[in-house]
C-alpha cells in the first residue's frame, strides 16, 4: 500500500498536467521552448506514473483493468472479475 503523501503528490501533478495542458500544447506547436523551460516541471505529463487504483502500487501496473497485477490476481481469485480463469500461477 502506498503512502497516503505519495498518492497526493500523484493526485497534484494530475491537476497541473490538466491545468498546463493547453499552453503546453500552443508552446510546443509555437516552437517557444524557452516558454516551455518557464512551466512548472511536474506539469508535464512525463512525469506521471501510473498506480493501481485501489492499493496504489506502482509496479506491475496493468492499464486494460487500471490496477495492479497482485490486486487482479486477487479479485480474479474471489471471482470479482468476469472471464478469468486460473491457470497456472
Amino acid at each position: 500500500m502506498a503512502k497516503e503523501g505519495v498518492k497526493a503528490r500523484e493526485v497534484k501533478r494530475q491537476k497541473l498536467v490538466a491545468r498546463y495542458a493547453e499552453k503546453r500544447a500552443a508552446l510546443k506547436a509555437a516552437g517557444d521552448f524557452e516558454g516551455l523551460d518557464k512551466l512548472p516541471k511536474n506539469s508535464s505529463p512525463v512525469r506521471l506514473h501510473n498506480r493501481c487504483k485501489l492499493t496504489g502500487r506502482p509496479r506491475g501496473y496493468m492499464r486494460t483493468f487500471g490496477i495492479s497485477r497482485v490486486t487482479f490476481r486477487q479479485m480474479a481469485l474471489d471471482g470479482k472479475i468476469p472471464g478469468v480463469k486460473k491457470a497456472s500461477w
